[in-house]
């Protein structure tokens, strides 16, 4: 999940590059490599071959496509967002907005089949559907997780992935549906969201604006239209080509933080497309809110001293909420930060 923010105008060049693209079914130790290359040099990469079943895909895909077919006025059963259910446009709570359309949902199964009455008109099918995917994708960001630990000769290899699979992890899972954007000249449709664009400028294709999400690790699919970019930096995007066979997967700022800077967690954007509507499915994992956040002693060296200090999820997440999408937020728990500021 990630809260929202305008960013200052400059040049763009958007720089189609190869990403790296894991196959998780490849020897062990060389996955372990190449995931710890693509996370220090991109903090992104796909992964093929993942073991999540195509049945239970295509249940959650079909559930998704249910919901936001649904006229908006019950959509809106389902919201507002505060932060869980149902909201359009509005993104965070410090007046971010995008072209877009999303259902948040707490990835505790009771909290889901509660608030599926509200979503489904079969509440136990979307239930079942939904923790269903949750459960096979918080596997898989496990398993990729130990991955990582593995390839960064950390002793205990279940040291990131241990925070998500705790009973209390705050982890989030959300459905986006980004609407192809009509002209009001070509629809006079003011229920739908795609009536809403009206701007003839650039920055209207944005469906959810740059950021870097604050978790640990963000599990990604979505349907055979584009619009995932992720920043090289200095203006630089670079567009991810859909693959109904992948996921992406990408770093967030906890395991940056945990990786003592090692990984870069990514800033990416979503931009909507002309003509088709484009549906992702995002499983966020996160430590649960009073765990402490901090680089395994293996990470730590006297040439390599820590960047950040410690911190809770709760506290990173506090922090996250008060500020808006495009802005930085991790450079706030770095060291030398803090020493400015008691100096």
């Amino acid at each position: 999940m990630v809260v929202a923010s305008p960013n200052p105008i400059r040049e763009e060049k958007v720089q189609p590059i190869e990403l790296p693209v894991i196959d998780l079914s490849a020897e062990r130790s060389e996955v372990s490599n190449l995931i710890v290359k693509a996370c220090e040099e991109y903090g992104f990469f796909q992964v093929i071959n993942h073991g999540v079943s195509e049945d239970i895909i295509a249940q959650m895909e079909e559930e998704g496509v249910n919901f936001f077919t649904k006229p908006l006025s019950e959509k809106q059963r389902a919201g507002p967002a505060t932060p869980f259910g149902f909201g359009c446009k509005t993104i965070g709570f410090n007046g971010d907005i995008g072209e877009v359309e999303y259902l948040l949902l707490d990835t505790n199964p009771l909290s889901i089949s509660q608030r599926s009455s509200t979503i489904s008109y079969d509440p136990k099918k979307f239930s079942s559907a939904v923790s269903g995917y949750i459960q096979a994708v918080r596997g898989l960001a496990c398993e990729i997780l130990n991955l990582m630990a593995e390839g960064l000769w950390v002793h205990d290899s279940t040291v990131f992935s241990r925070m998500i699979r705790d009973v209390e992890s705050d982890s989030v899972f959300r459905l986006n549906h980004y609407p192809p954007i009509l002209c009001k000249h070509n629809s006079d449709d003011t229920t739908s969201p795609s009536s809403f664009h009206g701007h003839s400028h650039s920055s209207s294709n944005v469906g959810f604006g740059e950021h870097t999400d604050p978790q640990i690790l963000t599990i990604l699919r979505s349907n055979d239209v584009g619009g995932l970019q992720i920043s090289l930096g200095d203006g630089v995007w670079v567009p991810v080509p859909p693959d109904p066979t992948a996921f992406c997967v990408n770093v967030g700022d906890v395991l940056q933080a945990m990786t003592n800077g090692r990984f870069v967690s990514v800033r990416h954007r979503a931009l909507t497309n002309s003509y088709k509507s484009r549906m992702s499915m995002a499983y966020f994992g996160a430590p649960p809110l009073r765990a402490w956040v901090s680089a395994p002693a293996e990470l730590v060296t006297p040439h390599k001293p820590s960047l950040y200090r410690p911190f809770t999820w709760g506290e990173y997440k506090k922090a996250s909420f008060s500020l808006r999408l495009g802005d930085s937020r991790l450079h706030l728990f770095r060291k030398d930060t803090v020493d400015e500021q008691v100096d």
